[in-house]
């Protein structure tokens, strides 16, 4: 759903962007680089399927080791002059903005607001989801 959003321009933050999904990046593999014009975008995606009050999605839903690997190669990839980006995609309707999940897991929420400092965007969208289709919806707000 993220790749077609990619592609189509739906994502007005990745409009015009060449896209190549499952992206070998040092020890990891990275969902997406993204290239226009010289500029190289990682984009790490993760699935957001988790409301712990009403209206507020949250990730992530257990304890992630490999998510909490996944920030740390953004912003080491931040260091070495690339944009890099964590991408919610909420699975949520009634969801209106998006935190991290701290009680579940503490060090995943102190890790995003630690690269988030260092310079790695984190966006979150909610999905949109109907009898004949599901894509990438509107941009919600994160509160860190």
């Amino acid at each position: 759903m993220v790749e077609e959003g990619l592609r189509s321009g739906a994502i007005a933050e990745f409009a015009g962007y060449n896209v190549r999904a499952e992206v070998p990046y040092h020890d990891s593999r990275i969902d997406f680089l993204l290239q226009r014009r010289g500029e190289q975008v990682l984009v790490e995606v993760k699935n957001v399927t988790l409301c712990l009050s009403p209206e507020i999605a949250c990730f992530p839903d257990a304890v992630t080791t490999r998510g909490q690997k996944h920030l740390r190669e953004l912003a080491r990839a931040r260091a070495e002059g690339y944009r890099s980006v964590i991408f919610f995609l909420v699975q949520r309707a009634e969801a209106t903005s998006f935190t991290p999940a701290d009680a579940i897991d503490p060090l995943y929420g102190q890790l995003l607001r630690e690269v988030t400092a260092a310079g790695v965007e984190v966006l979150a969208y909610r999905s949109v989801v109907t009898e004949v289709m599901t894509s990438v919806g509107v941009r919600i707000p994160v509160c860190l």
